[in-house]
């Protein structure tokens, strides 16, 4: 196929093999999505990736399977009471514009540098934002696990809210009151991520923490309904250039639905510092995947000339990484829910003795 730059884009063979690994990571990716709030696109794109699809690919196609994932696990979180539906709609308007000019980034790295050059931008972008990202949320984790888990709003939100820059907003769910300026940095930053590497959640999801003064049980479920709002329109854009391979897409949905609502349910069940400790968990593993595949790109574009032998050791490195951050995660996460539900009262003794 040909994508809109007029350079040949290439869909992946999949065979069994591709097919199961696909439907791991796609339920692992909703587990995460669910749990977290992410749309799981720092799991899903990146394995991908590491099936050999091209990175513009797989943004299309981890963008295309993310809406109906997030409609999901928004309504199932929604009834739980977690979800602010008049944050999540203003968030995602100015989302919605992000979206857009992040494809056009996109589009401009292919048409510059092609295939290989979309790649590295995306690998790279991975590991900047991962790292930073990761280690600020973990150090969150840490210092509110060390505080009995209880959340305390940061002060850079609590500063934010005291600026009256009318129109002034009430979230009522995520009892916040904030300017709606404040919001459209925020929302942008998210749209933009999604469209052009296909992550927009452990952007918004910290946003609406540490900006706006969201808990991140609220933030988590809100950005599953703005990631439905940006999925949607961001597929459509994608779809009109080509861009989106169907097959991976109907994979990774089917095992994400699956995964979206045993991560919801999750949520139900842990203190809530735990979902930033499993958030950075798996960001920082996965830079860690992302970074090794870097000097692969680099070799094919001319920038280095690593030894091709080194090359393919680390391109399998990464590969292995991958799977382990997908293993760690569902094993935080499960373990997690198993350990809470074990202290819940049994109820059933009572209905024995009757």
């Amino acid at each position: 196929m040909h994508d809109v730059t007029g350079q040949a884009m290439q869909f992946i063979t999949l065979d069994p093999q591709s097919i199961l690994f696909l439907f791991v990571v796609g339920f692992i990716g909703g587990l995460v999505s669910g749990f977290i709030g992410s749309g799981g696109a720092f799991v899903l794109t990146p394995g991908m990736m590491s099936l050999g699809a091209p990175g513009a690919i797989a943004v299309a196609s981890n963008m295309c399977h993310k809406f109906p994932k997030a409609l999901v696990g928004a309504y199932k979180r929604f009834k739980y009471g977690q979800v602010d539906v008049k944050l999540g709609l203003v968030m995602a308007a100015s989302a919605g514009v992000g979206v857009q000019l992040g494809i056009r980034i996109q589009q401009g790295v292919l048409e510059k540098w092609g295939q290989v050059g979309s790649d590295l931008y995306v690998s790279l972008s991975f590991v900047a934002i991962l790292v930073v990202v990761g280690g600020y949320v973990l150090r969150d984790a840490v210092n509110s696990a060390r505080s009995c888990g209880m959340e305390q709003v940061c002060g850079l939100a609590l500063r934010l809210q005291a600026i009256h820059l009318p129109p002034m907003i009430h979230f009522k769910a995520a009892n916040v009151r904030i300017s709606v300026w404040l919001t459209v940095p925020v929302g942008l930053a998210t749209g933009m991520l999604a469209a052009t590497i296909a992550v927009g959640g452990f952007i918004g999801v910290p946003g609406m923490i540490y900006v706006l003064g969201a808990s991140s049980m609220v933030a988590s479920a809100t950005e599953l309904l703005i990631a439905f709002v940006m999925g949607l329109a961001g597929t459509i854009n994608w779809a009109m250039h080509g861009m989106v391979d169907i097959r991976m897409t109907l994979i990774i949905l089917g095992g994400s639905l699956l995964g979206v609502q045993l991560g919801a349910i999750g949520t139900t069940y842990v203190k809530e510092h735990m979902i930033k400790v499993v958030m950075a968990t798996i960001m920082l593993i996965v830079a860690v995947s992302r970074a090794l595949a870097i000097p692969k790109y680099l070799n094919q574009l001319g920038l280095t000339h690593v030894d091709p032998a080194l090359v393919r050791f680390l391109d399998r490195a990464s590969f292995v990484t991958m799977c382990l951050a997908l293993g760690v995660g569902a094993a935080i996460i499960l373990s997690s829910m198993w350990k809470a539900g074990r202290s819940l009262p049994q109820p059933m003794e009572s209905h024995a003795e009757a």
